[in-house]
């Protein structure tokens, strides 16, 4: 039964899908809050955007809308649904109006995760199985990361050029999970994310797959902002 009429709506980032959710949605399940993961497509900014309101415009009552990684960007956008009231981001991008993810990454010196991307030959960018065991889920067991690499769609190869129109987060209220042992997103762009967004900030000694290594942590940060929604 739940708990709340809030409902945490989950989106993943790029080379994954919503499966990387899967411990926090456990989590929430059996505290009894509603959640949706969103299943992005990764072909653009739009498209991830239209999947993401799509899951919106089905649910009534007010949302908490969190995104990791590259659904930090696409939660920035979507976000400005009233039925948002909240947002978190974990080990993400947020882009300012006209700005994209790849201004962002520009910004700071290159994380080591971004030396594994590369171009499939179909003009898409995949993550080598290297980089995740080395640099996105260094905090797994490497079957683990294995498995997420598997699971990993391509990411449309203009993606990250994609600016955001309109930033959810200069009107509403934000959570930021920053990963401390990130070497995919720059951890110095997630303090400094953190700080423009004026956000309710943890930091976690956590890979960028935080989500997944330290479930517990990232799930009561939801569930803050779920109870701050709520009140």
């Amino acid at each position: 039964m739940a708990t709340t009429n809030v409902t945490v709506v989950l989106v993943h980032g790029a080379w994954a899908d919503g499966s990387s959710w899967r411990h926090v949605i456990r989590r929430l399940q059996a505290e009894g809050i509603a959640v949706v993961a969103v299943q992005n497509p990764t072909t653009s900014l739009a498209d991830d955007v239209a999947a993401t309101r799509l899951a919106l415009a089905a649910i009534e009552g007010p949302v908490v809308l969190a995104g990791h990684s590259w659904g930090g960007t696409v939660i920035t956008e979507a976000g400005n649904d009233p039925k948002v009231k909240a947002l978190v981001y974990v080990a993400a991008f947020a882009p300012d109006v006209g700005q994209s993810t790849g201004d962002q990454v520009g910004a700071h010196a290159p994380p080591p995760g971004l030396s594994g991307v590369h171009d499939d030959g179909t003009g898409h960018l995949k993550m080598s199985v290297e980089s995740w065991i080395a640099n996105v889920a260094q905090d797994l067991p490497e079957a683990e990361a294995r498995l997420l690499a598997a699971l990993q769609p391509p990411l449309g190869l203009a993606t990250f050029s994609d600016k955001v129109s309109q930033a959810a987060w200069k009107d509403r209220p934000s959570w930021f999970v920053v990963s401390t042992q990130d070497r995919a997103v720059s951890v110095e762009l997630q303090r400094e994310l953190a700080r423009t967004l004026k956000a309710h900030t943890t930091e976690l000694e956590a890979s960028h797959m935080s989500l997944v290594s330290k479930a517990d942590a990232v799930t009561a940060v939801i569930r803050e902002a779920v109870a701050t929604v709520a009140a």
